[in-house]
């Protein structure tokens, strides 16, 4: 070691053996190591320098580092040497040469201080990172070809985080869409969707994130930045780390609009070409050069005797075949010389077509060639139209087959392509058309109160009203049921739909019919105006479809128009009522009970049944989601029945043990109403031995006072059968207590609106008060729901109340955890 090196201060001497071991790791560490004074001289180099350069330490110790390295590598050290020199620790990272050989390193400068402080020199480690050099080189090259490739790729090209972020965008993604590059790196894929592509493009998206798919291609509608739908292609792939975690999806984006534009195009005018020849009086076959069936309209089917699908691809003299009228023989179809002459070809003389079920009718005809845009033939047409008597029935079973006959409106048949029309020339004038969709609110009531014959007449009448009430251009359409469409295909402004719609609605309320005096009318109208609220005709059904739905939950009698977030909620209704029907198919459902105590004893004498739907002991769905939707859909009557039929099997088992609890059950209104709810509970009761007393069912007050006298008897044969009667809520609605003895009720259920108050709020106590002090004086039972403090429970005890039901006694709970409280043994 060198002399600069051995003469630096130290506390205590090394041993020979400590010198010699520190020598023998510098000389073979596979770092170059030296160490240069204040001259900028070598005072010592281990032998890594032989081993890298060829150079020999010994002839370096002594020169300057300018000397001993090239003038590049010098240049590039000499500030981070100067820096340690001047006592700051520092790093280089460039080449090192020396002679003809040369590394690219990473060096440290490390400063070596004497006792006083002062810098005396420099330690200098550099570690050869040659070859990570090269590799970042050639990653860095193979980046920036990427990239290049990337930014001016023809078509737009999108790096996206997994949580949906632009991560990197090339400038024809940015032209296509509109925006700058910075105001795509700040939006996700989500803020630029079409909604109605967002459900389907979420659903792709979560099967790459998940693993379940490796890549995809889809059509999707983005959101140019100025609004309008620029219709693209996507490919999509993805990027994982060696750990398998998604880093980035490559997403390569092709406009298509103008494809789609032209695809649009040839759809409309093959429906508008398909609703003319539907629409004509004349029979219209088509065939290809082969003289093969390809098309048949209405009225070719009505005297060919053939359908479209069943004459397809059939002989075209099988299909329509022609007779002389006065000999009978055949005739050769002019189809045939039109095709070879490629010329139009009239029928001559008086000839008949025979249908396939034997008859004939006298015809007239022509026949042309069909061109190609080169002016090839590629097939035939043949135009005919009856002469006789039987044009008129034809005509008139054309007329049935698109025609409702209850109300004689257009059925749903003729809607599709008539709203392709509408929307097709609002777009070529660029104006505006509009849906209505309307739906009867309640019809099912005005069925089960005047019976069907009585509902066609309402329905006819509210044909007639509607049909009164539209301006000129307007069509109105029987869709299905209680449904009816209304097209506007033309509007200056969107307010022009919602008038209209009030004026439906006014109309429906004044519909009358002369045995029917309380008759009440009511509708639900979703709206939808093209292209506001829609891009095309499947939409503009759709989203008026929606509208009419969000008016039904609003409330029923109103109107609504449709918005973008109606899609995300209607989608979500028509997945809890799905979900709900595949639950009940599959008894995926549950009762649980909540306690009833008495108000003294603290005995559980009766418990409520309340269904829940769960899964691993957490809500699915909690009934105030999904109690509505089933009312909505028609699913009530059957949840309703399935609830009774578990609470009476319930009933049963807890009677077998020895340990029979009264059972509450709370009834809709529209289960309640249901034509045959009391022969299906008596059958419930009777296959399950429910006795006298052991089950009651909870009523709204308006259940009870809708119906008159109807309820009255219904209520009076319900009591009969031995099933206790619960008015629920009470307080909350219109009954007074002065009605009370018109209905056979047992218990009144003091809403917990007025439990939750009764500490606090004095009015709130007396109300209370007076309420369960009138109700016992009826001979009424009272029992207080919600009841969740002690101090509560103190009052309504001392206040009357009988039963007392609430957290404060226990949450609902599945039969057998009630039964571990009760003591009695597990199912």
């Amino acid at each position: 070691m060198s002399t600069a090196v051995q003469s630096t201060d130290s506390d205590r001497p090394a041993s020979a053996a400590s010198l010699e071991l520190a020598g023998h790791v510098l000389q073979g560490a596979p770092a170059l190591i030296a160490y240069i004074d204040g001259e900028l001289c070598f005072r010592f180099v281990n032998d890594t320098h032989r081993r890298w350069f060829g150079v020999d330490p010994a002839q370096l110790v002594g020169r300057r580092v300018g000397e001993a390295l090239d003038v590049q590598s010098y240049l590039g050290a000499r500030a981070a040497l100067l820096q340690a020199l001047g006592g700051q620790p520092t790093h280089y990272e460039g080449e090192l040469a020396c002679g003809k050989s040369h590394r690219y390193v990473h060096g440290h400068f490390q400063p070596d201080h004497d006792a006083a402080g002062g810098v005396r020199g420099v330690i200098a480690v550099f570690t050869d990172i040659t070859e990570r050099h090269a590799l970042e080189l050639q990653l860095r090259e193979s980046e920036q070809r990427f990239f290049q490739a990337f930014q001016h790729a023809a078509i737009g090209m999108a790096l996206i985080h997994p949580d949906g972020q632009f991560m990197r965008v090339n400038d024809a993604l940015c032209a296509m869409l509109g925006y700058a590059d910075a105001e795509l790196l700040a939006r996700n894929w989500r803020d630029i969707t079409h909604p109605d592509d967002l459900a389907a493009s979420e659903a792709l998206a979560r099967q790459l994130v998940d693993g379940s798919r490796e890549a995809y291609r889809t059509e999707k509608r983005y959101l140019h930045r100025d609004g309008h739908a620029v219709h693209v292609q996507l490919s999509v792939s993805q990027v994982r780390n060696e750990a398998g975690r998604l880093r980035y999806v490559v997403t390569q984006v092709q406009d298509i609009s103008q494809r789609r534009h032209f695809e649009d195009t040839l759809l409309r005018e093959r429906q508008l070409a398909e609703a003319t020849l539907s629409s004509i009086g004349d029979a219209v076959l088509t065939t290809d050069p082969g003289l093969h069936v390809t098309s048949l309209n209405p009225i070719a089917e009505a005297m060919t005797g053939w359908s479209a699908s069943e004459a397809k691809g059939r002989r075209m003299d099988e299909v329509f075949r022609l007779r002389d009228a006065d000999s009978g023989a055949e005739v050769e179809n002019p189809l045939r010389e039109a095709i070879r002459r490629n010329a139009i070809v009239n029928l001559s003389g008086r000839v008949v077509l025979a249908h396939r079920n034997g008859f004939e009718t006298p015809i007239e005809d022509s026949a042309a060639p069909i061109h190609d845009l080169a002016g090839n033939v590629i097939g035939g047409v043949l135009v005919c139209h009856d002469v006789s008597e039987n044009r008129t029935l034809a005509l008139k079973m054309i007329h049935l087959t698109q025609h409702d006959t209850l109300t004689g409106l257009p059925n749903r048949s003729l809607l599709p392509v008539r709203i392709e029309q509408a929307v097709h020339r609002a777009a070529l004038h660029d104006r505006r058309c509009a849906l209505l969709y309307l739906d009867m609110d309640h019809f099912r009531r005005i069925n089960e109160a005047l019976g069907y014959e009585g509902g066609d007449q309402v329905m006819q009448a509210v044909a007639q009203g509607l049909r009164e009430t539209l301006r000129e251009d307007d069509t109105l359409y029987r869709y299905n049921g209680d449904e009816f469409v209304l097209l506007l295909p033309r509007l200056d402004e969107p307010c022009e739909a919602t008038v209209l719609a009030e004026r439906l609605l006014r109309r429906c309320a004044r519909i009358a019919l002369p045995g029917a005096p309380s008759l009440q009318v009511g509708a639900s109208i979703g709206i939808s105006v093209f292209p506001d609220d829609a891009s095309g005709a499947d939409a503009l059904l759709r989203h008026a479809g929606t509208a009419m739905y969000e008016a039904k939950v609003a409330g029923r009698g109103g109107w609504r128009r449709y918005t973008a977030a109606m899609s995300e909620r209607a989608a979500t209704l028509r997945n809890i009522e799905q979900s709900l029907r595949d639950a009940l198919a599959h008894e995926a459902l549950a009762l649980h009970y909540q306690p009833m105590v008495d108000a003294h004893s603290g005995r559980v004498v009766g418990v409520e049944a309340l269904l829940r739907w769960q899964v691993d002991g957490h809500d699915v769905f909690v009934p105030d989601q999904f109690i509505p939707v089933a009312e909505d859909s028609g699913l009530i009557a059957e949840l309703g029945e399935w609830v009774l039929r578990q609470a009476c099997m319930q009933s049963r088992r807890w009677r077998q043990r020895r340990q029979a609890i009264p059972i509450s059950v709370n009834v809709s209104p529209l289960q309640f109403r249901h034509e045959h709810f009391f022969a299906r509970l008596d059958a419930l009761m009777g296959a399950h031995g429910v006795g006298h007393g052991e089950l009651e069912l909870e009523l709204t007050e308006r259940t009870m006072m809708a119906g008159g006298d109807a309820t009255t008897r219904l209520l009076q044969r319900i009591r009969q059968r031995g099933v206790r009667l619960s008015l629920d809520d009470f307080g909350t609605g219109y009954c007074s207590l002065s009605y009370l003895k018109h209905f056979p009720v047992d218990t009144l259920k003091i809403d917990r609106s007025f439990v939750h108050d009764v500490v606090t709020d004095a009015d709130t106590a007396a109300i209370t008060r007076a309420i369960v002090a009138m109700a016992r004086s009826l001979g009424k039972t009272v029992i207080a729901e919600g009841v969740e403090t002690a101090a509560q429970a103190d009052f309504l005890r001392d206040a009357g109340c009988t039963l007392l039901q609430g957290f404060h006694y226990g949450a609902a709970m599945p039969a057998a955890e009630l039964e571990q409280r009760l003591g009695a043994p597990a199912a």
